[in-house]
């Protein structure tokens, strides 16, 4: 049952706020409104007036949305656990950074706290982006110039669970996948010291994965216009997530508006739109790190 707000200002900006972090973090995750209704059993009404900041949601609710989104439910709401004061003061002084000084600290912490491979991922060669940026096509080609595996995540964690990314969707959910995910890029990081790796679109998303991800390989973000990555996808014959959505190009936009700032922080991007294929090559070859 749906809950509407009484009309008082904090209510109602709490409400409203509420209705902005689902659905920022569904378009991280490329997931439309209609694959988070099936996941948390919610329905898509109900989903529709929750993001536009017009419903109330019981607890029950909150925690199936936050399964399926694969987060902890505080992470939809404001009024969360109050956060250690050391990491409190370390948030607000981030806060004040310009994006320059920002990317300095945050390179500080990683050599500091970060993974003790990071010395070696220049070797291992990771692709990041949306469907269609040309990460399998160019990826293939790339570590054939270098003589390294060339390997897919996806492939990857069908070949271990034994069963298609649909299948794992459908009996797992996307709190499943994630798990699988992140146990597929440890196993391959631990068992290739030199590996080109094409990664699923939305693993910028799931935080602690794509962190593993940037300190154990050099990335490389393809990018191309979203007009662009629709028509690759079409030519392929392939329609996930979009299939029977009459929003698709508006909800391939909202996925690529938010997570850009994700794909951002690759090592390096090259950008795929109307580019020759020998060219992106050149530019992917030109973008590794440099050996000493």
């Amino acid at each position: 049952m749906i809950v509407h707000s009484t009309g008082d200002d904090e209510d109602t900006g709490a409400l409203a706020a509420l209705g902005d972090r689902v659905r920022e973090l569904r378009a991280r995750r490329g997931m439309t409104r209609k694959i988070l209704a099936k996941d948390s059993g919610v329905s898509e009404r109900y989903l529709a007036q929750l993001e536009g900041g017009q419903g109330n949601a019981s607890l029950t609710i909150l925690r199936r949305l936050a399964r399926a989104l694969d987060v902890p439910p505080a992470a939809l709401i404001a009024d969360a656990p109050a956060d250690p004061t050391e990491l409190t003061g370390s948030i607000e002084l981030l806060r004040r950074l310009d994006e320059g000084r920002l990317a300095e600290a945050h390179a500080l912490l990683q050599e500091t706290f970060g993974d003790a491979e990071i010395a070696g991922r220049s070797g291992r060669i990771a692709l990041i982006g949306l469907r269609g940026a040309g990460k399998t096509t160019l990826g293939k080609l790339l570590s054939e110039r270098l003589g390294v595996p060339f390997l897919e995540l996806d492939r990857e964690i069908e070949r271990e669970s034994g069963v298609s990314l649909a299948t794992i969707f459908d009996f797992y959910g996307q709190a499943g996948f994630r798990r699988m995910e992140r146990r597929c890029l440890d196993r391959v990081i631990a068992e290739h010291p030199r590996f080109v790796l094409a990664t699923g679109g939305s693993i910028v998303s799931e935080p602690s994965t794509f962190e593993r991800l940037l300190a154990a390989c050099w990335t490389i973000w393809l990018k191309a216009s979203p007009s662009e990555h629709m028509e690759r996808v079409v030519a392929q014959g392939d329609m996930r997530p979009m299939a029977g959505n009459r929003e698709s190009m508006a909800d391939l936009q909202r996925i690529l508006a938010g997570r850009e700032p994700l794909y951002r922080r690759a090592d390096t991007a090259v950008d795929t739109s109307g580019r020759p294929v020998a060219s992106a090559i050149d530019a992917l070859v030109a973008g590794l790190p440099q050996k000493s």
